[in-house]
């Protein structure tokens, strides 16, 4: 339209472009700049960093604490028992939070409002440490996988946006599976899961981080040091409790291991999410707009 042109052409508008572009670029630099610079310090020596020379750019560049870090028997079994730990807690949560998500979008279902209540409700308030802890240890699932994937099985906000995003699809599908003969399970499966790949996606990325990230239930639950996950190894770096003379190595590495350990560890155990997010990214606006939205 030519009328449109003039508009989007016009001085006005290329200022708010330029203002718009420089304001996502500020928040841009300001959300990557942390982690940018985890990065840098990790490949930088002792000497860099204690001058505070080390911003974005690595200085005195080496990989000593990488080497030590990843020769280190008890990373590596943290990082398997999280990627166990990671992918066994994401399918249960999304299988229990697809199945009462779907069961919750059904107006006609009796006793919906009492059991969006009862989830709500656990959004404000819960047991509590102490009787989560007696809980889990009377159920004979301490020192078990089960007393870190079961507990956070369903997140209430993420149970929301789904069941959002299913009462959205249209009626008229399953009305039509219905006709063809299926029953619940089977349109759930061959209709509604199928178009739910968005929102599945979404919730396989928020799932999947928090059980990466999360560290308190192991370090409650665990006693055996085999079953630690990584995050405790890095809990235990920023903590101090693992040093460098615990990692082996000569006296020149620990002197520069003991600066840079944590900015290693930090970026070792990111690396993972940040290869999986790009594969997902592309449904992640999609599922969150239309599932936070409706409803």
């Amino acid at each position: 339209m030519p009328g449109q042109n003039v508009k989007y052409d016009s001085r006005g508008y290329r200022a708010f472009r330029l203002l718009n572009a420089a304001i996502l670029l500020g928040v841009i630099f300001v959300t990557l700049f942390p982690f940018l610079n985890v990065v840098a310090k990790s490949f930088s020596s002792e000497a860099a960093i204690s001058a505070g020379e080390v911003n974005l750019i690595p200085k005195g560049f080496n990989v000593t604490t990488y080497k030590v870090v990843l020769s280190d028997p008890a990373f590596w079994t943290g990082y398997r028992n999280t990627v166990v730990y990671t992918t066994v807690a994401t399918l249960i949560a999304l299988v229990f939070t697809t199945a009462f998500a779907y069961v919750l979008s059904k107006r006609s279902l009796r006793g919906r409002n009492a059991l969006i209540g009862f989830a709500v409700f656990t959004m404000f308030f819960n047991g509590g440490l102490i009787p989560n802890y007696i809980l889990i240890t009377n159920l004979g699932m301490k020192n078990t996988i089960w007393a870190v994937v079961l507990p956070n099985a369903i997140n209430v906000f993420n149970l929301l946006v789904m069941k959002s995003f299913f009462e959205g699809l249209p009626h008229e599908l399953e009305e039509a599976g219905e006709l063809d003969g299926l029953g619940t399970y089977g349109i759930l499966l061959r209709i509604v899961l199928p178009l739910s790949k968005a929102i599945l996606a979404t919730m396989f990325l928020f799932y999947a981080v928090a059980n990466w990230n999360a560290w308190f239930g192991a370090f409650l639950y665990f006693d055996d040091k085999d079953l630690f996950p990584v995050t405790i190894y890095l809990r235990n770096m920023l903590a101090g409790v693992t040093t460098s003379d615990s990692l082996g190595g000569g006296t020149a590495d620990q002197t520069q291991i003991s600066s840079n350990l944590r900015s290693v560890t930090m970026v070792l155990t990111s690396l993972p999410i940040l290869c999986v997010y790009p594969f997902v990214q592309k449904y992640f606006v999609t599922g969150v707009t239309l599932g936070s939205v409706k409803g």
